[in-house]
């Protein structure tokens, strides 16, 4: 039996140091955003819905899409958002559940979803539990002022592009807090994916 453990958190909480550690523990991980960034190529399956729906001015000279620029439109205005969702999450999902299947018939132990949408994408449904890292907003506007060089705010406006950390506490099966060094997250993860086993084989029992 595959365990498919769902990963979430604000951006810039720490969840590329979390895939880190788990691709360095041998477990695969499905990378959402890595797939919402190929799904918006040229000739793959969003480029063409996502330009119908926001228009040229949001390409390159190489007609690729300006993520940055799309960015801009849809971190600033909910509606607009919800209008790029709309098309992606549904690509997005398919592209995860043909992931998750082959990790399954591959039989791995434990498959990690690393979806920053998982509550608002309704990608919870594709797992087995879920956990999120979690810190402070002050925190968090500052790593992320610093990680995409980016004013306070845009910073805060990207945050408040997602649901709030508070509302996602309520959701998710486990909570991590991320405010020490990158060693004391690991071994928070590594106790916790091994209480996640246990249970797992109880249950089975």
């Amino acid at each position: 039996m595959t365990i498919v453990i769902g990963l979430t958190g604000g951006i810039a909480s720490g969840k590329s140091t979390a895939d880190a550690f788990f691709r360095k523990k041998k477990i695969p991980v499905i990378d959402s955003d890595k797939i919402a960034h190929e799904i918006l190529n040229i000739d793959y399956a969003g480029y063409k819905g996502v330009v119908t729906e926001f228009g040229c001015n949001i390409l390159n000279s190489d007609k690729s899409i300006n993520r940055a620029k799309l960015g801009q439109i849809v971190f600033n205005d909910k509606q607009q958002l919800e209008r790029l969702n709309a098309i992606t999450h549904p690509l997005i999902l398919k592209e995860i559940q043909a992931k998750i299947t082959r990790y399954k018939k591959l039989g791995e132990l434990i498959v990690v979803l690393d979806a920053p949408l998982l509550f608002e994408a309704k990608a919870r449904n594709l797992c087995d539990c879920s956990i999120l890292i979690a810190l402070p907003e002050s925190e968090q506007i500052k790593r992320l002022m610093v990680r995409d060089n980016l004013t306070e705010k845009d910073a805060i406006a990207r945050i408040n592009s997602q649901m709030s950390l508070a509302q996602k506490a309520k959701l998710a099966d486990y909570v991590i807090l991320n405010t020490s060094t990158i060693k004391v997250l690991e071994t928070k993860l590594d106790k916790l994916i091994s209480k996640i086993i246990k249970e797992s084989e109880y249950g089975m029992s």
